[in-house]
């Protein structure tokens, strides 16, 4: 796999393959977990040149980054060839997960990421990201707190997860910052106007999660009662009703751009985030090998313009029915 460079400059600039992968849906929010199944498949992303592994603090409530330790400890990969990212700053109560708040607070910064090493069995992490900007926390001190692990060798280098604009540009100027991790796909766009422009002036790289738009744009989901009982997609509102009707006819004209090209649906949407810069380091998410070689293949895939404009004709932002979470009140916008 190709690789490309997050952040441009030589405190934020760290290489990565060309694509990630996100290892979330391996303990939660979709559907059963299979730890042998998930460790296989982390393996063999590590066998396809995949370097970059995404998890969080948050989901499983603990249980993702140790699985991912786990599966880090017995690849036979030397450390130094994987990028491991995780996340803080989403709280869940682990006696009922449901209960969930967000805490930038300096005191925290510093607990969240040595109780993560603890469970990752790691002495280190590569790229730590602010998983919520807490609106009740300056930002300067939180990404203050995460420098100081940055000094003090238990942090390389420093992200956020859905920031907006002016919550990027303070951040960067506290410590410079290597990667905005938010949702992006054909499907969620939102970032292009103000985001977008934004972290690319202050050369801060993009890694996109969700560029599938949860499995949607595979072509493969057309009935959320089909999915298992506790699938996150199943209150989802882009998964109901009226919307799912609407957005169920875009996804039937990315079928058949797909057809064209003799790819798959889920292929040639990545292909287009991959096409949106070398700056932009997807993370699409599974649980089986099946899915992600075939997502991995898609790395190859190139695009014409009239490519791109074909697929962002046939999903216009505005035709795109349904918010992207039931509750977007911890998004910073």
């Amino acid at each position: 796999m190709r690789l490309r460079t997050l952040g441009t400059t030589d405190a934020n600039a760290l290489t990565v393959s060309a694509q990630g992968l996100g290892c979330m849906g391996m303990s939660e929010f979709y559907g059963t977990a299979d730890e042998d199944q998930a460790i296989g498949t982390i393996h063999r992303a590590l066998e396809l040149g995949v370097t970059l592994l995404d998890t969080a603090d948050m989901y499983g409530v603990g249980a993702n980054e140790r699985l991912v330790g786990r599966a880090i400890a017995t690849a036979g990969v030397p450390r130094e060839q994987i990028v491991l990212a995780t996340k803080f700053g989403n709280v869940r109560d682990p006696d009922d997960p449901t209960k969930r708040g967000v805490n930038g607070r300096p005191e925290y910064v510093r607990q969240a990421c040595d109780a993560s090493l603890r469970r990752l069995g790691l002495d280190h992490v590569d790229l730590y990201y602010q998983h919520r900007v807490d609106k009740n926390t300056p930002i300067e001190d939180t990404v203050g707190a995460m420098a100081e692990l940055v000094r003090a060798g238990k942090v390389r280098y420093l992200g956020l997860s859905e920031a907006s604009a002016e919550t990027i540009r303070r951040a960067h100027a506290t410590h410079p910052i290597t990667a905005l991790q938010t949702e992006y796909s054909l499907w969620t766009r939102d970032i292009e106007p103000e985001i977008l422009p934004t972290i690319r002036e202050l050369g801060i790289g993009l890694v996109p999660y969700a560029p599938l738009g949860r499995g949607f744009l595979t072509g493969t989901i057309t009935d959320p009662d089909k999915l298992a009982p506790d699938d996150f997609r199943r209150h989802n509102p882009r998964f109901q009703g009226e919307a799912l009707r609407a957005n169920l006819a875009l996804v039937d004209a990315v079928k058949a751009l797909a057809a064209t090209r003799g790819v798959t649906p889920g292929q040639l949407a990545l292909a287009w985030v991959l096409a949106q810069g070398d700056d932009v380091v997807p993370i699409p998410g599974t649980k089986h090998r099946r899915y992600l070689e075939e997502n991995v293949a898609a790395d190859g895939i190139e695009l014409s313009d009239d490519d791109l404009a074909a697929l962002e004709g046939a999903v216009p932002p505005e035709a795109v029915q349904g918010q992207r979470y039931p509750d977007m009140s911890t998004i910073d916008r």
